[in-house]
């Protein structure tokens, strides 16, 4: 049994976790140690399991809730922690804490004065069904899994005989024990049906647990899906997954054992599409099935009618971190002139083709790192900036700081390297507007976007 310790939570944390602190607690490892824990929420009492053991702090999950918060909402899913840990609040509590966290981030990491009430966050109030990709493992539920419903631990029951051998899965939230799933509420319908068809064929099949490593379905809001299995053995079958109206294609990998769980090594097979079209504000933008692309579209449109209203249409535009062009080109129409710069070679494909599709004839894409062409960074052109989670490249700052761009336009998933890149900035730039989205409802991610003006 792990250690385990009754606490009290301050409050909420960037991350979604509670924080506490342990005193003397009579182990020399963990005494004193602050603490972040999962399915927590400010001034409850709980009696923690520790699962990491980290240099300067532990992470947890509350086991036990001995005293709960009247926040807390009962979760929709037994499993919620590993896809969704925000089910145990309200979507207002959602909002209020979202806009809480990224004031106190902005404000401690990038040195601004910032408020809850003074920031204001986008949602569409659609909490549940709006993922348009989802990626499961496997598991078989004759194996004993360790379950988390309502912070109690039990080991699931064999199922009855006529039961599937293979499930769906999870993996727990800090640890590699799968939980068998059939769905996630928090995916399109859609998708929950192509994942249960593909995993039907696969028990058909009765390919082995070893054998199978991840699948990945992903969908668009008229309906269609496309599925992509990775297994670990170069296997061949008599019979493969038929299409029909709302599966359009399908892909078996093999990936081997070494890489991660969805990086094809080899393409084994292949029926049908191997990418979807998404219309984002009425511009059909094409990506495959392994390439980034917004998970919440209609979240994503409100975020780019903001970034419009800051765009001069007859100025040149340069988009760093460009992805499949998803904001740019929806953005570009009658530009002078539009470049995208992305350093993923499939990204920079389907770019290309949604360059081609729209007849944009004065956007172009280039596959180079950002930080190897800062030369297009220009005092003349507007920037926007969407980099990963990691932040801007230090190079990209100092190009900035050294043209002076009149505005840049900085949309991020990361609202701590957001506030650490702002900082940087802030020699000649002041943010003229703040705002959060709520691409990811039910969960702790923030996407936020701020404008800087030259000063």
């Amino acid at each position: 049994m792990k250690d385990r310790y009754t606490v009290t939570i301050e409050k909420l944390v960037f991350g979604g976790q509670g924080l506490t602190r342990l005193g003397d607690v009579g182990n020399p490892r963990f005494n004193g140690k602050t603490v972040f824990v999962w399915n927590a929420l400010p001034q409850e009492m709980l009696e923690i399991e520790i699962i990491k053991n980290k240099k300067t702090y532990l992470e947890a999950v509350a086991v036990t809730i001995i005293k709960p918060s009247p926040e807390r909402t009962t979760p929709k899913e037994t499993y919620f922690l590993s896809t969704s840990p925000w089910q145990i609040l309200s979507p207002e509590r959602e909002n209020y804490w979202k806009k809480a966290i990224a004031a106190e981030t902005y404000s401690k990491i990038g040195d601004l004065i910032l408020s809850a009430n003074s920031l204001d966050i986008a949602s569409d109030g659609v909490d549940y069904g709006y993922r348009n990709k989802m990626e499961f493992t496997f598991t078989s539920p004759y194996l004993a899994l360790r379950t988390t419903t309502h912070g109690k631990d039990h080991l699931a029951l064999p199922p009855p005989p006529n039961t599937e051998p293979i499930s769906l899965a999870f993996f727990e939230r800090g640890g590699k024990t799968r939980f068998a799933v059939t769905s996630s509420a928090l995916s399109m319908p859609h998708i929950t049906n192509t994942s249960q068809y593909i995993l039907k064929w696969i028990n058909e099949q009765q390919i082995p647990i070893r054998s199978l490593k991840s699948l990945i379905v992903r969908g668009t809001s008229d309906g269609k899906t496309i599925a992509a299995l990775f297994i670990k053995d170069k296997l061949t079958f008599d019979t493969y997954p038929t299409l029909h109206e709302n599966m359009v294609g399908f892909q078996l990998y093999y990936s081997t054992h070494k890489s991660p769980a969805a990086v094809p090594t080899e393409l084994l097979y292949t029926i049908g599409q191997d990418e979807l079209q998404q219309n984002i504000l009425g511009t059909p933008l094409t990506f495959g099935a392994l390439s980034f692309f917004q998970i919440n579209p209609p979240l994503f449109e409100m975020a780019l009618k903001d970034m419009a209203a800051f765009l001069d249409p007859k100025k040149p535009l340069i988009d760093f971190y460009a992805g499949v062009g998803a904001i740019s080109l929806p953005l570009a129409m009658n530009r002078e002139k539009t470049i995208l710069v992305e350093s993923n070679e499939e990204a920079t494909y389907y770019a290309q083709k949604n360059i081609d599709l729209n007849k944009i004839p004065n956007a172009v894409v280039h596959c180079m790192p950002a930080e190897k062409m800062v030369d297009a960074i220009t005092a003349e052109r507007q920037i926007i900036l969407d980099p990963p989670r990691a932040g801007l490249h230090v190079s990209v700052i100092q190009r900035l700081l050294a043209v002076k761009p009149e505005r840049i336009i900085y949309l991020s998933c990361n609202l701590s390297t957001q506030a650490r890149d702002m900082k940087m900035l802030s020699e000649h730039y002041k943010p003229i507007f703040f705002k959060l989205y709520n691409f990811f409802p039910r969960t702790p991610h923030i996407e936020g976007l701020v404008v800087l003006e030259k000063v």
